[in-house]
């Protein structure tokens, strides 16, 4: 490229800059001054990213003491040149201002601003940005988008709760899965997804002091959320930078105990508009109707406030009816408002129940099947969708699965509440009885001894046929073998 001291240039990359004056170069590089910003680019003559300003005819353009010129002709001297026309402040005729007293504040940002300044890109590059920004947008529209980014295992059951429950607008719900088949880790799944999706941008979590670095911990192994830790030191600093301390990160971990412990603290975290408020072990949340404990009436307070909840709790109803109404509430006020009345419907729920088995069974339904449907449902012009379920037509699952649709959405707790067990998740290995309690290792049970040396001296010294898988060494049986002394024993024989 030709370049000439006091050239004015413009990066295609670092538009903001504004306008660059050349001042300084050699035989391979070039410098370019940025007055609006004070910073200097060393860019390679050969193959620099940057373009000449040239202006024509007819624009206007502003001097660097403020003033502007209607163009009227452009020339060239040396290089460089110089824009003739008329002074619209005071409308002199004539007026020359050399492209060296430009304003340096010049940006384009508009696209026709780019193409009338003949800022233009090769077309590879344009190419380029259009394939990334298609790719972009079919990635975006994909069903599946925002659950392919974490480190887990693509276990279905977390998958499906998250799908569900990942696509909503402000997500209310209580995942009570039993122990050890990942709550967390679905939770997790459906943080990324809100946030991805833009959902959610701020997120709060409340977990019990003993799990803070837990979460911590696996939010940024798995999905790469960097959360940050809210104690009471991290809070007393932050104090000194804003007036509310949890409106300077967008994701927050902090312990139950710390967010109810003081009464300013709660309102802040009240105050700090979170899109998306996580409660982890929330059977911890003593509620009756009396007397609500501290730790409740908090999470009812932050709860009142944020669009989307998720409680987290193994053991739904193992505190009593009461407490699961308690979290329910929590959730959605309106729909769980009477403890009578949920005890109540609680007890009305077999019909449902048997009304959905006979759906996802797939049989033919009878008259009276379909009549009942019908009266559980409770809509007018329900007749073509139970025919439609009951008939052999390509639709009929269809039918079926919009009929459990109906029903969820219309008794119980609906899609409110996610709970799987290992009796319904598949693919668990079996458990094994520990054998030999005498023995720190673990022995593995052997096939039948294959040597009948060996299988006399087992029978003739009463141990039974395991074998140590560390020590080598036999094990007496559990079960009553006599050793000497009339006792019996778990130790080991060699």
């Amino acid at each position: 490229m030709p370049f000439t001291l006091g050239q004015r240039w413009i990066s295609d990359t670092e538009s903001e800059l504004g306008l660059g004056t050349v001042v300084a170069m050699d035989a391979r590089t070039v410098t370019l001054l940025f007055p609006s910003t004070g910073e200097n680019r060393l860019y390679a003559r050969s193959d620099s990213p940057v373009t000449r300003v040239m202006f024509n005819p007819g624009d206007t353009i502003t001097s660097h003491e403020g003033w502007q010129l209607h163009i009227d002709e452009v020339k060239e001297e040396n290089g460089l040149l110089v824009y003739v026309g008329t002074r619209l402040d005071t409308e002199e005729t004539n007026v020359t201002l050399r492209e060296v007293l430009l304003d340096s504040k010049l940006v384009f940002s508009k696209p026709q601003d780019r193409l009338f300044a003949g800022q233009i890109d090769r077309m590879d590059r344009f190419a380029l940005r259009y394939r990334a920004r298609k790719f972009q947008s079919e990635q975006y529209r994909m069903p599946y988008s925002g659950l392919r980014g974490q480190r887990t295992n693509l276990i279905p059951h977390q998958l499906n709760i998250a799908h569900d429950v990942g696509r909503r607008h402000a997500p209310r719900v209580l995942l009570a899965d039993e122990v050890g088949l990942g709550k967390t880790i679905e939770a997790g799944m459906i943080l990324h997804q809100q946030l991805l999706s833009g959902a959610a941008e701020r997120v709060l979590i409340i977990v019990p002091e003993t799990l803070q670095h837990q979460w911590l911990v696996e939010m940024l192994r798995r999905f790469n959320l960097r959360f940050a830790l809210f104690d009471d030191e991290r809070y007393t600093e932050a104090q000194h930078d804003a007036y509310n301390p949890f409106e300077t990160e967008q994701l927050v971990i902090c312990s139950l105990d710390f967010a109810r412990r003081n009464k300013q603290r709660l309102e802040h975290l009240c105050d700090a508009e979170w899109d998306l408020l996580v409660v982890d072990e929330a059977h911890h949340l003593v509620w009756s109707t009396d007397a609500p404990s501290r730790e409740y009436m908090a999470i009812e307070q932050l709860a009142e406030r944020v669009p989307g909840v998720l409680l987290l709790t193994a053991t739904p109803e193992q505190l009593g009816m009461e407490s699961h109404f308690a979290r329910l509430r929590l959730l959605d006020p309106n729909r769980f408002h009477d403890f009578e009345q949920f005890v109540e419907e609680q007890k009305n729920y077999r019909p449902v129940a048997d009304a959905v088995a006979m759906l996802l069974a797939g049989n033919k339904l009878s008259n009276d099947e379909l009549n009942r449907l019908g009266d559980l449902i409770g809509e007018q012009d329900i007749e073509p969708l139970l025919q439609a379920a009951n008939s052999d037509r390509d639709d009929a699952q269809a039918a079926r699965d919009e009929l459990v649709s109906m029903l969820m959405d219309r008794h119980g707790t609906s899609r409110v509440l996610f709970r799987n067990t290992r009796n319904g998740v598949k693919g668990f290995p079996k458990r094994e009885t520990a054998y030999g309690k005498n023995c720190r290792c673990r022995p593995s049970i052997r096939p039948p001894l294959r040597s009948p040396a060996l299988w006399a001296r087992v029978k003739a010294r009463k141990i039974a046929p395991a074998i140590c898988s560390i020590r080598n060494k036999f094990i007496r049986s559990s079960k009553a073998i006599p050793a000497p002394g009339g006792t019996s024993t778990h130790a080991l024989s060699g």
